[in-house]
C-alpha cells in the first residue's frame, strides 16, 4: 500500500495508534513505535536533532488526550504528558477542549514552542464526565461550536507555523454521533474538511454504544464518499493486521487507527506495518518474550515518572492485557497486579512458567472492557437544537475544569 500523506507528514505505513487515557503515555508509545519499525523491510534511520520531522515510516503514535485548559495553564502533569520520546520522528499530541479560544491557545503553545508536529482534536470520547459537559462525542451535535473550535485550531496552527519549515497539520477524531437518532459524523466530516483539517478519523460506534457491540465499518465508507479532499481513517474492532487490511479494502479508507487492539500487545504494530506492505511477518511471543516486554515497559515507566512506585502502579493496569491467553494462575495474576517495585516485578515474573509458547487465539481478538450500551450523559437541553445558546455557553466555560488528564 502506498504511503499516507497527512498535510506535510508522510506516513510510510497507514497506521495510527489511537490516544487512550492512562495507556498511551510516552513509554507505551515508544514500545508501539519501535514494534512498528520492526515491521519495516529495512530499519528506519533514527531521528537526529536538526532533522525534519515530517517522515513517519511506521505511522503515527499519538499521546494520550490532554486538556487544552491544563496545557494553557501549564500544569506539571500535562507538560510531562506532552514531553516526547526523544527518538520519535514525528510528535503527535491529542487535545480535548470545548472552548474555541482555549483550544486555539493550546494549539498555539504546541506549535510556536515546537512541542508537536501534529495536533489531533478529540471529538470521540464517550466518558460521562466528558459528555455531560458537552465535550467529546457530544460536541459535534453543536455544529457552530464544533466549527468554531476546529477553525480556531487550524488557524492557530497555521499562524504558529510561520517560520517553521512545514505547517503543523490538525486532524479530527470523532464518533458516529451521540446515538442512532443523533448521528453527526457526516456533517462533522464536511465541516472539518471545509475548516482546513488535514484528515479525519472515525470510530465506528456512537457514544451510546461506548465500546459495546460491533463496529460499523460501513460508516467509514460513507464518510469517505462525503469527505473527498483529505484522508479518511477508520477506527473500531481492528484486532489484527488482517482486520486492518480488510477495513481499508472494504471501506476505501486511507488508513486505520488502532486503540484497544494493542493493549498488552505493542507488537501488534509489527504485524500492522508488515501486513500493509504485504509481508507475512507476524509476532507470536511466548511468555518469556512477553515477560521481557513487561520488564522493559516498567523500566521506561520509571524513567518517565522518575518515581519507581508511581511507575509500577501505573503499569498494573497493563498486566491482565499482557497475560491474556497465557496459563497464569489467579494468585500470580493478582500478585503481578500489585507490584510496587522493579525487584517485586522481577521476582513475580521469574515465578511464571516462562517456557509457555504463544497460546494462539486465546491471546488475540477483543481485549479491554467492552461494557454495554449506555444512555449518554448530556447537558440539560443539549439535544433541543444543534446551536449553542447563552446558558450552554456558560456551562461550557466550566467544562474543562472537571476533566482530568493534565
Amino acid at each position: 500500500m502506498t504511503a499516507l500523506h497527512i498535510g506535510p507528514l508522510t506516513l510510510g505505513s497507514p497506521v495510527v495508534l489511537a490516544p487512550m487515557a492512562g495507556v498511551t503515555n510516552q513509554p507505551y508509545l515508544r514500545l508501539c513505535r519501535e514494534a512498528g519499525e520492526a515491521g519495516l523491510a529495512t530499519p528506519p534511520v533514527p531521528w537526529r536533532p536538526g532533522a525534519a520531522r515530517t517522515e513517519a515510516p511506521a505511522g503515527l503514535y499519538v499521546t494520550e488526550m490532554v486538556t487544552s485548559r491544563a496545557l494553557v495553564e501549564r500544569t506539571p502533569e500535562t507538560m510531562r504528558m506532552i514531553t516526547p520520546d526523544p527518538g520519535a520522528p514525528v510528535r503527535s499530541v491529542q487535545l480535548y477542549g470545548v472552548d474555541p479560544a482555549t483550544v486555539a491557545a493550546a494549539v498555539r503553545i504546541l506549535v510556536t514552542e515546537d512541542r508537536a508536529d501534529h495536533v489531533d482534536l478529540n471529538f470521540g470520547c464517550p466518558v460521562p464526565k466528558v459528555t455531560r459537559k458537552g465535550g467529546g462525542a457530544a460536541l459535534p451535535w453543536k455544529r457552530d461550536l464544533f466549527e468554531a473550535i476546529v477553525r480556531g485550531a487550524v488557524s492557530a496552527a497555521r499562524e504558529g507555523s510561520r517560520g517553521r519549515a512545514h505547517e503543523v497539520p490538525v486532524t479530527v477524531k470523532m464518533r458516529m454521533g451521540i446515538d442512532e437518532d443523533h448521528l453527526t459524523y457526516l456533517d462533522a466530516g464536511t465541516i472539518a474538511e471545509r475548516a482546513g483539517v488535514a484528515a479525519v478519523a472515525l470510530h465506528t460506534r456512537t457514544a451510546a454504544q461506548h465500546y459495546s457491540g460491533t463496529a460499523r465499518w460501513e460508516t467509514v465508507g460513507r464518510l469517505k464518499e462525503t469527505v473527498t479532499s483529505i484522508p479518511v481513517l477508520g477506527n473500531g474492532d481492528v484486532w489484527s493486521a488482517e482486520d486492518a487490511v480488510a477495513m481499508v479494502r472494504q471501506t476505501g479508507c486511507d488508513g486505520v487507527v488502532v486503540g484497544r487492539g494493542c493493549q498488552g500487545r505493542p507488537w501488534l504494530f509489527t504485524d500492522l506495518v508488515a501486513g500493509f506492505r504485504g509481508s507475512p511477518l507476524r509476532v507470536r511471543p511466548g511468555l518469556a518474550q512477553v515477560a521481557a516486554v513487561i520488564r522493559r515497559h516498567a523500566e521506561l515507566m520509571v524513567e518517565h515518572f522518575g518515581d519507581e512506585q508511581k511507575a509500577l502502579r501505573e503499569l498494573r493496569k497493563h498486566m491482565s492485557w499482557y497475560l491474556k491467553g497465557y496459563v497464569v494462575g489467579g494468585a500470580a495474576r493478582r500478585e503481578l497486579a500489585l507490584v510496587s517495585s522493579l525487584a517485586e516485578l522481577d521476582e513475580r515474573l521469574a515465578a511464571l512458567d516462562l517456557d509457555q509458547p504463544y497460546p494462539g487465539e486465546g491471546a488475540e481478538g477483543p481485549r479491554g472492557r467492552a461494557g454495554s450500551p449506555k444512555v449518554p450523559h448530556l447537558p440539560e437541553g443539549w439535544l433541543t437544537t444543534p446551536d449553542i445558546d447563552g446558558r450552554l455557553r456558560a456551562l461550557l466555560a466550566e467544562a474543562e475544569l472537571s476533566v482530568s488528564g493534565g
